[in-house]
């Protein structure tokens, strides 16, 4: 681990859809910040490698596979997070604790007073769409909707009646950071279906940010504009848009220049707040 290694070393992360792409970039860069990791996708090979990949680098991690629309994964992705944060107290510990199964987390309204929780959740699983409404396949609409957005409220949710039942103001950060889209707010005519639906996301965000911020959570919007990930190719885009838009925006963003964005957020002392991030590569001048 680097000589940063310390600089999250009290922080113990969940980061969704880090399978591949912005989440798996930012799972690694959390680690190799001393943050532990609590890493979901639906992947259970590419989590296992992850969490093999970051362990061998030092750090730690608990991969706990699944829908993240599910509510039991949500609540075993949350327990699993809780036991690596208390685990975390000893700093002699050697190996991650295992997550409980999902069913057999704990319910809402459960007292969780002075019991460990993740303090840094990155809500980034999502999916794309090619096309317009005109467009776009309708049959894929409702699945899109309930990934981008009924997921990533409920994980908002859970995550924050957690960390609000544990306790605490702006003694220390906790964050909740939200993986949005350029679309999500200068909408594409091309994209007008998911676009809609990072619209949506940075709605909840700010709504949340505005409910929790007084109460010391921080809630951050990061929105990236094109970055070299299989996002697209995955969303259905064209071999021949994709490579219009290497030629036209090169250099494209990486995964890791998101991943830094997040890092950011998180080492930022507890009564500052940074809350809306937009990046681009720097010759994106659309959208």
């Amino acid at each position: 681990m680097s000589h940063q290694a310390h600089k999250l070393a009290d922080r113990c992360a969940l980061v969704t859809g880090a399978s591949a792409g912005i989440g798996r970039a930012t799972a690694l860069r959390l680690a190799s910040l001393g943050a532990r990791v609590v890493v979901n996708a639906r992947r259970a090979d590419r989590l296992h490698d992850l969490v093999t990949e970051i362990e061998a680098a030092g750090g730690r991690a608990v991969a706990v596979a699944g829908d993240c629309a599910d509510g039991a994964v949500v609540e075993a992705m949350l327990d699993a997070a809780g036991a690596l944060a208390d685990d975390g107290r000893d700093a002699r510990a050697t190996g991650p604790a295992p997550p409980l199964p999902p069913g057999e987390g704990r319910g809402e309204g459960c007292d969780l007073q002075g019991q460990d929780t993740p303090d840094l959740v990155v809500i980034n699983a999502g999916r794309g769409l090619a096309g317009s409404a005109l467009t776009s396949d309708p049959a894929q609409w409702d699945e899109m909707i309930r990934t981008n957005l009924t997921a990533a409220a409920m994980l908002l949710r859970r995550s924050a009646q957690r960390m609000l039942a544990a306790g605490g103001a702006l003694d220390r950060p906790r964050d909740i950071v939200v993986i949005g889209s350029n679309v999500g707010k200068h909408v594409s005519p091309f994209s007008s279906m998911y676009g809609s639906t990072k619209f949506a996301v940075g709605a909840l965000a700010e709504a949340a940010r505005r409910e929790l911020g007084p109460q010391g959570i921080r809630v951050s919007l990061v929105c990236p504009g094109i970055v070299t990930t299989e996002f697209q190719r995955v969303a259905g885009y064209t071999d021949e848009l994709q490579r219009s838009f290497r030629e036209k925006f090169a250099p494209l963003l990486e995964a890791d220049d998101v991943a830094r964005v997040v890092a950011f957020i998180a080492q930022q002392p507890a009564h500052v707040h940074v809350n809306d991030v937009v990046l681009r590569p720097t010759r994106q001048d659309y959208p």
